[in-house]
C-alpha cells in the first residue's frame, strides 16, 4: 500500500534525487504500476485565449510586455472560437481542454468573459481547465459555480531560485492563488520548469512546496524550458535528459496519486527519452502542435509514438 505524505524533509527529497538511476526508476515505476495503469496516458488540449502584453517579467516568457520576442499581442478570443478549437480537440483525442490567458490576474469582468467558454466546453462533455493568472478567493468561488474542472498555477521553480526567474511577485503569491483554488474545491494543476539555471537543491524544493501542499496538486506539470530569443534565459543551458527523468520519477514517489504530466518541451525529447519519462511515472501529455506560444509535437508524431510503445490513451 502506498503511503501518501505531506511531509516530506528536503535531505529525504534530496537522497531520492542522488539514487542511482535504475533504482530510482524502479522505485517510481513500482509505485507508478500499483495505482495507475502502466500504459495508460491521458491527453489534453492547450489553446492561448488571450495572447501577450502580460505586465510580469518572467524572464522565461515570450508573452511578457518587457521583452521583444516579436510576438503578436491578440485580444481575448470569442467564444464561438474557443469552441470550435475545443470540438477539435475533442475530435482528435483529447479529454480535457485548457485554455490560457496572458494576465497578472484577472479582473472581474474579464473572468465574466471566460465563463461562457468554461460552460461550452462542459457541454461538450470535456473536463475543462483554465491558467488566468492570480485569483482571489472570490474569483475561484465564481470558477467552481461556472463548472470549472481544473485550474492551472505553476510554481515554476523553488522559493530559494524564484527571484531569479520573476521579480514582479513573489513565490508566496502563488500558493496563495493554489490554496483560493483548492479553497473553492477546484482540482489544482500546479508544477514547474526545469532548465532555468537552477540546480538540483532547487528541484529538490520546488517539488517539497508541491508534495507538502495539505492535499497533492491533481495534476502536476514538469516542463523543459523553450529558450525563446528576446527572453533572459534565451541561452540557458538545459538540464541533461537523465536529471529530466529524475525530476519526473521523484515527482512520482512524492506524489504517488497525481497525474504527472510532460508539458512543454517534448519537441526537443526523442523517443527515448519520453518512453523513460512514461516509465518513471509520468501519465499526461498535451496534444497539438501549439503550446500557448511554443511548438509541441504532431498529433499524427504522438499517436506514432504511442503506438510504438503501447500506449493507451
Amino acid at each position: 500500500m502506498v503511503e501518501i505524505r505531506n511531509d516530506w524533509s528536503i535531505e529525504e527529497i534530496g537522497a531520492l534525487f542522488n539514487m542511482p538511476f535504475n533504482d530510482l526508476l524502479f522505485m517510481a515505476h513500482s509505485i507508478h504500476r500499483e495505482i495507475f495503469d502502466p500504459n495508460q496516458v491521458q491527453v489534453s488540449s492547450l489553446l492561448n485565449i488571450k495572447t501577450g502584453a502580460c505586465p510580469e517579467d518572467c524572464s522565461y516568457c515570450s508573452q511578457s510586455s518587457k521583452y521583444d520576442t516579436g510576438l503578436e499581442r491578440e485580444k481575448l478570443m470569442e467564444v464561438e472560437q474557443v469552441l470550435l478549437q475545443a470540438k477539435q480537440a475533442k475530435g482528435k483525442g483529447a479529454s480535457r481542454f485548457c485554455m490560457g490567458a496572458a494576465w497578472r490576474s484577472p479582473t472581474d469582468k474579464s473572468l465574466d468573459k471566460v465563463i461562457p467558454m468554461i460552460k461550452g466546453v462542459k457541454e461538450l462533455g470535456m473536463e475543462a481547465c483554465v491558467t488566468l493568472g492570480m485569483l482571489t478567493q472570490e474569483q475561484a468561488i465564481t470558477l467552481k459555480e461556472a463548472g470549472l474542472d481544473y485550474y492551472n498555477h505553476n510554481i515554476d521553480t523553488s522559493k530559494e531560485n524564484y527571484s531569479n526567474v520573476v521579480t514582479t511577485r513573489i513565490f508566496q503569491d502563488r500558493l496563495d492563488t493554489l490554496e483560493a483554488v483548492q479553497n473553492a474545491d477546484i482540482n489544482v494543476c500546479s508544477g514547474g520548469i526545469l532548465g532555468m539555471g537552477e540546480t538540483q537543491a532547487d528541484r529538490a524544493s520546488m517539488l517539497q512546496s508541491l508534495a507538502n501542499l495539505e492535499t497533492h496538486p491533481d495534476s502536476v506539470p514538469i516542463n523543459l524550458l523553450v529558450p525563446i530569443p528576446g527572453t533572459p534565459f534565451e541561452n540557458v543551458k538545459p538540464p541533461s535528459e537523465s536529471e529530466f527523468v529524475r525530476t519526473i520519477a521523484v515527482a512520482r514517489i512524492l506524489m504517488p496519486k497525481s497525474v504527472v504530466r510532460l508539458s512543454a518541451g517534448r519537441l526537443e525529447m526523442g523517443e527515448g527519452m519520453q518512453a523513460l519519462c512514461f516509465f518513471a511515472g509520468a501519465n499526461s501529455i498535451f496534444y497539438g502542435d501549439q503550446l500557448l506560444t511554443t511548438d509541441n509535437p504532431t498529433v499524427d508524431n504522438d499517436q506514432l509514438l504511442f503506438d510504438r510503445l503501447g500506449i493507451n490513451r
